[in-house]
C-alpha cells in the first residue's frame, strides 16, 4: 500500500509514536461510549455516497443537471406523466450506454499513443528507425471526420449560447414588468404582446429585446479575454442550483399535500414526446466534457459503476422534479422558475410574506445568476472551436481575424437567433434532437467503433482494454445511431406537422 494513501490507517496506539516503537506506545482507556447500530443498508448508502464525493462523480452529476432540467416539467406534462417517465429512463440507459463507449475510447486511443511511443523508444534503442514508415499518427476520425465533429459541436454551443440568452432575458422580463392582463389568471402565461407596465407602450417583447442587447453588452466582452480561475464562481453557482431545485421539489411537494393536485397530465400523450426527447438529450448532455472531467480522478477501477449511479441519481432527479411539477402547478411555463416568479402563486404579487416574496424572486432570477457565469465561458468554447474547424494550423492570421472576428462570430450570432423567439421550448428540442443527439450518440458510437478498428490495427488481438464498455457486442453501436436517427426523424415529422397546421 503506497504512503498517503486514504485507505491507509495507523493503529491508535502507534499515532504519536511515528517511530513505531511498540513499549513505548500505551494507550489510554477510551471514556465509555453508547453501542449505536447502523443498518446495513444505511451503511452502504453512506459509504457510496463518501466514495461519489471523494472520486469526483459529484461533479458529473453538477455539469449534467443544468438548464435542460428547468425545462424538463412543462414537456413532461405535455407528454403524459407514465409516457414520459419511461422515456426518461430509457433515455437515462442509452446516454449511459454512449458514456462508456467514450470511456472506452478515451482508452483505446491512450493505449495507442503509448504504444506507438514504446515502439519508436524500441527502434530509437536499435538505431534501425526507418524514415518512411508509417508513423500512425492520424486520429480516430478522418480530416473530414474531424471537422464535421467541430462543426456539430459548434452548431451545439450555438443552441446552449441561445438558451442561455433566451432564458436570462425571459426571467428578467417575468420579474421586471409587472403589469398583468385582468382577464388572465395570475398563474398563466402572459402573451408577448402584452404592455410590460401599466400605462406605457411597452411591451413585453420589447422588453425582452431589450434585455438580450444588456445581456450581450455586459458579458461579450468576456468573450476577449481568457476566462481562467473561476473555481470560486462555479462554487458559488453550484450552491446556488441545488438550494434552488431542492426548494422547487419541496414547494411543489409542499403545494400537492395542502392544497392537493392543481394539474392533471395525461398517462400518454404522442404529439409530447419530440419535445420530451430534445429535453431530456440535452438535460444527459455531459459527453463533450468527460475528457476534462475524467482524467483528474486518480483510481478509475470502478469509473463505470459510480458513472452508472450518477445517472441513476440524475434520472431519480429529473423524474422527481418533473412528477411534482406536473402534477402541483395546474399550468407550467417552459422554464420552470417562471412557475414560482412573483406573480405566478395566484396572489398575483400581492399579499406574500417578504421571505415568501424572497424565495419567489431567487427562483426567478435563479437563471440570471448561474446562466450569466457560464455564457462568456461557452461562447469561448464556441470561438475556440471555430478556430479549430476554419483555421489552418501553422499559418499566420492576422490579429484582427483571431481577436476580433472569432469572438464576435461567437457571441453575435445567438443573440440575434434569440431575438426570434423566446420560445424555449423550440430551442431546446431543436438544441437537443439535432446537434444534441449527435453529440450524445452518433459521435460516441462511431468513436468506439474506430477505436475498435485502431486498436485492433495497432496492437493486435492480445491486448485487454480495461475499461471497455460493458455493451461491447457491435449490434449496441448500430442500436445508438439508428435509435439517434429515428427519434430527429420523428422531431423533424412532427415540426413539418406543426408548420402546415
Amino acid at each position: 500500500m503506497r504512503s498517503g494513501s486514504p485507505y491507509q490507517r495507523l493503529h491508535p496506539a502507534l499515532e504519536d509514536n511515528p517511530h513505531g516503537d511498540r513499549s513505548m506506545a500505551t494507550p489510554a482507556s477510551p471514556p465509555p461510549t453508547t453501542m449505536v447500530v447502523v443498518h446495513p443498508f444505511v451503511r452502504a448508502i453512506c459509504m457510496m455516497f463518501t466514495l461519489w464525493i471523494s472520486t469526483g462523480l459529484v461533479y458529473v452529476f453538477n455539469l449534467i443537471v443544468g438548464t435542460g432540467a428547468l425545462t424538463l416539467p412543462s414537456v413532461f406534462n405535455q407528454a403524459g406523466w407514465a409516457l414520459g417517465v419511461s422515456l426518461i429512463m430509457v433515455l437515462a440507459v442509452i446516454s449511459f450506454i454512449t458514456v462508456t463507449f467514450v470511456i472506452e475510447s478515451m482508452a483505446a486511443a491512450n493505449a495507442i499513443v503509448q504504444w506507438k511511443r514504446l515502439q519508436q523508444m524500441k527502434r530509437a534503442l536499435q538505431a534501425s528507425e526507418s524514415q518512411d514508415e508509417d508513423s500512425e499518427d492520424t486520429p480516430l476520425f478522418s480530416p473530414v471526420g474531424c471537422s464535421l465533429f467541430f462543426l456539430c459541436f459548434a452548431v451545439y454551443l450555438y443552441g446552449d449560447l441561445t438558451i442561455y440568452s433566451a432564458a436570462v432575458s425571459k426571467s428578467l422580463v417575468d420579474v421586471a414588468c409587472t403589469y398583468h392582463p385582468s382577464d388572465l389568471p395570475c398563474n398563466s402565461t402572459v402573451p408577448e404582446n402584452a404592455f410590460c407596465w401599466e400605462g406605457s407602450r411597452l411591451t413585453r417583447l420589447d422588453a425582452y429585446r431589450i434585455f438580450l442587447a444588456v445581456f450581450l453588452c455586459t458579458l461579450g466582452p468576456f468573450v476577449f479575454f481568457n476566462v481562467q480561475k473561476t473555481k470560486y464562481l462555479q462554487m458559488l453557482t453550484t450552491l446556488m442550483r441545488w438550494l434552488a431545485f431542492s426548494i422547487m421539489i419541496v414547494y411543489a411537494a409542499r403545494k400537492l399535500i395542502y392544497d392537493g393536485p392543481q394539474g392533471h397530465p395525461p398517462a400518454a400523450s404522442l404529439s409530447g414526446v419530440p419535445g420530451l426527447f430534445g429535453a431530456c438529450v440535452y438535460s444527459f448532455m455531459c459527453h463533450h466534457s468527460l475528457p476534462a472531467l475524467v482524467s483528474p480522478i486518480a483510481d478509475k477501477t470502478r469509473l463505470s459503476r459510480f458513472l452508472a449511479l450518477d445517472y441513476v441519481l440524475i434520472a431519480a432527479f429529473y423524474l422527481l422534479l418533473a412528477l411534482t411539477g406536473a402534477f402541483a402547478f395546474q399550468h407550467l411555463d417552459d422554464l420552470y422558475t417562471l412557475d414560482f416568479g412573483p406573480r405566478a402563486n395566484g396572489d398575483c404579487g400581492t399579499g406574500a410574506a417578504w421571505p415568501m416574496m424572497a424565495m419567489e424572486y431567487f427562483l426567478a432570477l435563479f437563471p440570471v445568476f448561474t446562466l450569466s457565469t457560464s455564457f462568456p465561458i461557452i461562447a469561448i468554447t464556441l470561438q475556440n472551436n471555430l478556430k479549430s474547424l476554419f483555421l489552418t494550423e501553422g499559418r499566420h492570421y492576422h490579429w484582427c481575424i483571431r481577436k476580433m472576428a472569432f469572438p464576435l462570430l461567437a457571441v453575435i450570432p445567438p443573440v440575434l437567433i434569440a431575438t426570434t423567439t423566446e420560445n424555449l421550448e423550440i430551442l431546446v428540442r431543436v438544441t437537443g434532437s439535432y446537434a444534441g443527439a449527435s453529440i450524445q450518440y452518433i459521435i460516441p458510437a462511431l468513436l468506439v467503433y474506430y477505436a475498435r478498428q485502431k486498436t485492433l490495427r495497432v496492437i493486435g488481438m492480445g491486448v485487454k482494454n480495461e475499461f471497455a464498455s460493458p455493451f461491447h457486442n457491435c449490434g449496441w453501436v448500430w442500436f445508438v445511431i439508428l435509435w439517434a436517427i429515428a427519434c430527429s426523424i420523428l422531431v423533424t415529422v412532427n415540426f413539418v406537422q406543426r408548420l402546415i397546421v
